[in-house]
């Protein structure tokens, strides 16, 4: 987490607010990578950094925002919590404007993935009911079929 913390800390401050606007973003697309191929490639040019740091300051700012959305942190306590793990202040408020903006709209959409990830679409139901003869009356068979569909 040191060396994640140096690397951000290094950041150009200018580019910083879109690299996290990004990736807020498209934080609830775990599956998905936030960058291609290619622009991994301009980002490491852009911030002077290698590929596997350029991967470690990714991982560490999703890291960053999961854990602000699974707790739904307050701003405030955000970035009392980045300048205790010795982010720098400017880059501690940038990561606070982009969670007081984006924040709520991100821990929407990470829970309506986790929580609710397929939705019924349709319900049907079919029930055969059977009497017997006037002398067996007694007698009765039932039987229910239930179909559900479900998608994204």
């Amino acid at each position: 987490m040191k060396k994640a913390v140096s690397l951000i800390n290094v950041i150009d401050i200018a580019r910083f607010p879109q690299l996290l606007s990004r990736i807020l973003q498209k934080l609830h697309l775990k599956a998905e990578s936030n960058y291609s191929e290619e622009e991994e490639e301009k980002l490491q040019a852009a911030f002077s950094l290698e590929k596997q740091d350029l991967h470690l300051v990714l991982e560490t700012i999703s890291s960053i925002l999961e854990q602000a959305v699974y707790h739904n942190v307050k701003p405030a306590a955000l970035q009392q919590q980045l300048e205790n793990i010795h982010l720098r202040q400017d880059k501690a408020e940038v990561f606070v404007n982009a969670w007081s903006t984006m924040g709520q709209k991100a821990t929407e959409k990470f829970r309506q993935r986790i929580l609710a990830p397929h939705k019924l679409q349709m319900v049907k139901w079919h029930l055969n009911l059977q009497n017997g003869s006037l002398c067996s009356s007694k007698i009765k068979i039932s039987s229910n079929c239930v179909t559900t569909r479900s998608g994204h």
